[in-house]
């Protein structure tokens, strides 16, 4: 073999062994770029595995500490709202033709319950009994138009205000009764209400004439054994809408605000009613329900 073909098989050598080099980078290359992005992939993969474990468990923590609130009051029976009231106060809480309970209270109480978790019970009673349900322990609630007092907070606790209203006086068509001046008359009132509560410290006890609910004292009126009825002003509308001959003198004698009566041991369930009025406010229950009944 002469040089010249020595030297052409030394070049050849030479050149396939860079070839063969080259492909080994280059593999080697391509793993490297595999392995880095097999590896973010990795990395992005559990990232979002975290993130939804971490969302999860928020999800968890959040029903477990609305559980646990919801278990923080107790009622007299699992799984029951009993309200005591009096259903002769329309349009607040009165019986309807089948016999079931409506009005505005009544609605409102539902939607409480609802909220709750529980099942409203509407137990009907006269007025005065309806507070002392409460404080004795046979209702978790009193819900009938009742009024915030000093007497009263010192018996039961109240939620927020729920409703504002004042007393009116209803008198017969063509009285000369002035509402700022009820001296020397007979006032017929709804015993143990804020009406009666007026009446008597205005105008004295043996003044007034209580009876054990607002239609009974309309009907004392219309009998004329009353010379006016001091009363809620809603329900006096309605009083005035149902009983021709009768009518309602312009202007309040006196303002109060709607709260709901709960015993002075339950404040877990005060707090509950509280958070709930609040809820159904927000969200446009209360509301609605107040324009079924009053218009906007």
């Amino acid at each position: 073999m002469n040089k010249e073909c020595k030297k052409m098989k030394k070049l050849f050598a030479i050149a396939l062994s860079c070839l063969l080099i080259a492909g080994m980078f280059a593999g080697c290359g391509n793993t490297a770029a595999e392995e880095t992005t097999a590896a973010a992939e990795t990395t992005a993969a559990a990232e979002t595995t975290a993130a939804a474990e971490t969302t999860a468990a928020a999800e968890t923590e959040a029903v477990e500490t609305e559980a646990a609130e919801a278990a923080a009051f107790t009622t007299i029976e699992v799984g029951k709202l009993i309200m005591s009231t009096n259903a002769a106060f329309p349009p607040f809480e009165m019986v309807a033709d089948d016999g079931s309970f409506e009005g505005y209270d009544v609605e409102v109480a539902e939607a409480i319950a609802k909220k709750l978790g529980l099942e409203l019970e509407v137990d009907d009673m006269e007025f005065d009994a309806a507070l002392l349900a409460v404080q004795e322990g046979k209702s978790d609630i009193v819900m009938a138009g009742v009024s915030v007092t000093e007497d009263r907070l010192m018996v039961m606790n109240f939620t927020d205000t729920y409703f504002s209203s004042s007393q009116r006086v209803i008198v017969k068509e063509g009285s000369d009764v002035d509402k700022d001046n009820l001296e020397g008359l007979t006032i017929g009132v709804q015993r143990a209400t804020t009406g009666h509560i007026f009446a008597s410290d205005s105008y004295g006890d043996e003044n007034v004439t209580p009876y054990d609910n607002g239609a009974s004292a309309v009907q004392a009126l219309l009998n004329g054994q009353v010379d006016c009825v001091v009363i809620d002003a809603n329900p006096a509308q309605e009083f005035v809408n149902g009983n021709a001959g009768l009518v309602l003198l312009d202007g309040s004698v006196a303002d109060d605000n709607y709260a709901i009566g709960v015993n002075k041991d339950n404040t877990a369930l005060l707090d509950a009613i509280n958070q709930a009025l609040k809820d159904l406010n927000e969200d446009g229950t209360i509301p609605a329900i107040y324009d079924k009944y009053f218009g906007e």
